[in-house]
């Protein structure tokens, strides 16, 4: 079971309850608290995060960002919180002005974890 822990960082004008909702979007099974001027959510599930990459079709570009973000038994990514808000899932690599939720996932098995959350794709077709 995965150990996912989502940071999100809430500016002045934001509203919580709206910051809260983009985390549960993606990670709905998370416990959320209060974190250094934001939120913490964490979960033992990537269940959502899956579903809805592949909703979207991007199990490519998903599988690259979890490549790139491992080390050891541990993947970090961020995701855009606005994005997040209304149910997507979309990669930041640069700094963003309201910020982003920033993702690190722990697997004793990483290498499997990624290949289940998103495999090799031919064509577009699971492989």
């Amino acid at each position: 079971m995965p150990l996912v822990t989502a940071r999100v960082r809430r500016f002045p004008t934001e509203d919580p309850e709206k910051v809260k909702r983009a985390l549960l979007n993606i990670f709905p099974d998370a416990l959320v608290e209060d974190y250094e001027g934001g939120f913490i959510a964490r979960s033992g599930t990537l269940d959502r995060f899956k579903q809805l990459v592949r909703n979207q079709r991007i199990l490519d570009s998903t599988r690259k960002m979890l490549l790139r973000g491992a080390s050891g038994n541990e993947t970090s990514f961020r995701l855009n919180k606005q994005v997040a808000f209304v149910d997507k899932v979309s990669f930041v690599e640069e700094r963003v002005p309201l910020g982003s939720i920033e993702v690190s996932v722990e697997s004793e098995d990483l290498p499997s974890l990624i290949n289940e959350v998103a495999p090799v794709t031919v064509n577009g077709e699971e492989v």
